[in-house]
């Protein structure tokens, strides 16, 4: 299989999970704010799930350029990434439903952290089959934003039953982080 059916097929599934999130906004019933003000807790985590999604998209682009071929091992970490980023659409509407309570949060917390953990495992397969240009692959090797987004996701999950805005300020946090792609990366790629 060629990286380029790889990126269509996963470009596919993370467009249907934006859509899937989206029909799960409700029209308010009232029109005037008052009838929108109940559903903040809905946006707010609809937002937080669609810039989540946008970055994976964003990044795992930008891996698969510097990737040169797919192997079996390599689809098969992608499916794994598939599915953990699948799981998105629900744990963003049970928690904006829930108004962020403890439970919802932390079983959101826990779905960005194996989601993290398998966009880490996706890229570790592609660079240890030799699939990807090495000098991209030696700055992915030392991927410090990798390994400390899993783990403040990792601290997040347990500390959503502590307080959830501590959880959502680390879920916001880590998002911040990967809004700008790292720039070596690029500056490699255009080399």
């Amino acid at each position: 299989m060629t990286k380029n059916r790889l990126e269509a097929f996963s470009d596919g599934v993370i467009a249907i999970l934006i859509t899937i999130m989206v029909l799960e906004l409700k029209v308010p019933s009232g029109h005037d704010f008052a009838a929108v003000r109940p559903m903040w807790p809905v946006f707010l985590a609809y937002v937080m799930s669609f810039v989540v999604l946008a970055i994976y998209w964003n990044n795992h682009h930008h891996m698969l350029h510097a990737t040169h071929h797919v192997t079996g091992g390599v689809l098969w970490a992608n499916v794994h990434l598939l599915f953990w980023l699948s799981l998105i659409p629900f744990t963003t509407a049970w928690m904006g439903e829930s108004g962020f309570a403890p439970f919802p949060t932390a079983a959101y917390g826990a779905v960005l952290l194996f989601s993290g953990i398998a966009y880490y495992a996706l890229q570790s397969t592609i660079i240890a089959y030799d699939g990807m240009v090495p000098e991209v692959a030696r700055l992915l090797r030392g991927d410090m934003k990798g390994r400390l987004s899993v783990m403040l996701y990792a601290a997040a999950v347990p500390l959503a039953f502590v307080h959830r805005a501590i959880a959502g300020a680390i879920y916001a946090a880590v998002a911040l982080m990967w809004l700008v792609p790292d720039r070596r990366v690029e500056r490699t790629l255009k080399r």
